[in-house]
């Protein structure tokens, strides 16, 4: 399938896409971006439908199709994704979920599912220890761990501890996703009120595992109402922890996914940002160059993964890099503030990458969904794409810019998700 000798890249802009509007540029628009529109320029464009109309994908789905894997078939849920990305040593009968700590107000309805996004990961591991030292579900027979990862984000996990089973056939309680099979999507809500978990089949596992988690966020707000950080926060006018949210559980596959070396024929790498991403290159085999969260110094951080992309091209034939920077703006509705990112990720993660860059690497730019400013959240908008070639310029007609608008109007055209890397990996020029 691949050209000997060549290197490949994907990179994966997070929430890159946007949503454009009569008279009004979207951010990707509006940015300075000279590097990514050299690489328009002189490479093809096109869109990307991540999962089709109607499907709001959340990252994992979103990356999985960019890999070419199935979200469906292939993804073990995104609560093992998130635990594999946390070192949790799952085994086989455990669940995990994916979590976020949240601000519920006193008629129940949640105010912030990110408690005002500026939870520190010490007060979320500070928190999530409180819970897991309580053992809510020690009557029940489960061993309950919340392990905090990042800000406001975490994992549960659940271990039997009598020899009873448990399933991941359960729904979520956050009420913004929706669980479609192993698939999360993003869900818009009027009355934003935690759910019930409900068992999805008629397995008994199914009925405990749901009553288990039931009883598990009641017990939760109380205890979380009486630790330090949020007396701390509510003293600094900041909002409180008050609440888990929970959503997309999951287990272990019986049977391992096939590999990435074994579907590609290639050994890959990947530079990832956070706990979720690396899950996926942990389950498909990727070797594994976590960076973290970037630090204080954007700069700096961007110029460190674009050098250790460098250095995984040297030895790696594929490198996947995944940068979190513009879904957060979107989340926020913060349009200045994507664009922001965005010029920052031009210039200090795609120029320093592309310095010196020597012939025969291939390079696609896209991302994982698109995070509209207007919707604050995901949306099944297609998200922009460029292909570039260090060493070779396209036949046909090459693209103007890279923005939603210009993509659109690519030689590529509208390509599902799922046919990114036959493109790139293909030895014949970009089709």
């Amino acid at each position: 399938m691949t050209v000997s000798g060549q290197r490949f890249a994907l990179i994966v802009l997070d929430g890159l896409g946007d949503r454009p509007a009569p008279g009004i540029a979207t951010p990707l628009a509006a940015a300075a971006t000279p590097h990514l529109d050299r690489m328009a320029k002189e490479g093809r464009t096109g869109l990307l439908s991540i999962l089709g109309p109607g499907v709001a994908p959340e990252s994992d789905a979103g990356v999985l199709a960019l890999l070419g894997y199935s979200p469906v078939d292939d993804s073990p849920g995104r609560g093992v994704l998130e635990a594999l990305g946390a070192e949790i040593p799952l085994a086989p009968g455990d669940v995990a979920l994916r979590t976020n700590f949240a601000t519920v107000d006193g008629s129940g309805l949640v105010v912030d599912q990110r408690v005002g996004r500026n939870l520190t990961t010490s007060e979320g591991s500070r928190l999530a220890a409180a819970v897991t030292a309580a053992q809510l579900l020690a009557e029940e027979g489960i061993q309950a761990e919340l392990r905090s990862t990042v800000g406001h984000r975490g994992v549960l996990w659940l271990h039997p501890t009598d020899g009873g089973s448990l399933s991941a056939q359960v729904s979520n309680s956050d009420p913004f996703y929706d669980r479609r099979g192993g698939l999360g999507q993003a869900r818009t809500v009027d009355r934003p009120e935690p759910r019930t978990v409900l068992a999805l089949d008629p397995d008994p596992a199914s009925e405990r595992t749901a009553e288990a988690l039931n009883r598990f966020l009641e017990r939760v707000p109380a205890l979380l109402a009486r630790q330090e950080v949020n007396a701390r926060r509510a003293l600094a006018g900041k909002r409180i922890a008050n609440a888990v949210l929970l959503r997309n559980a999951g287990s272990l596959p019986r049977t391992p996914p096939t590999s990435f070396s074994e579907r590609y024929g290639m050994e890959g790498a990947a530079v990832t940002e956070m706990p979720v991403e690396r899950g996926i290159a942990r389950l498909f085999g990727l070797e594994d160059r976590f960076v973290g969260p970037m630090g204080a110094d954007r700069a700096a951080s961007l110029r460190e993964r674009a050098q250790q992309t460098r250095r995984a091209l040297s030895d790696r034939a594929f490198v996947y890099v995944h940068l979190k920077g513009p879904d957060e703006p979107g989340h926020d509705g913060d349009g200045p503030r994507k664009r922001e990112m965005i010029e920052a990720i031009d210039a200090d993660f795609i120029g320093p990458f592309l310095e010196g860059l020597a012939s025969g690497v291939r390079v696609a730019v896209t991302a994982d969904h698109a995070t509209p400013v207007v919707v604050h959240g995901h949306s099944d908008d297609p998200v922009p794409v460029l292909l570039w070639d260090s060493g070779v310029r396209p036949a046909g007609p090459a693209g103007k810019a890279f923005s939603e608008e210009e993509c659109a109007r690519g030689a590529l055209g509208t390509r599902s998700a799922r046919e990114l890397l036959p493109l790139l990996l293909a030895p014949t020029s970009f089709g």
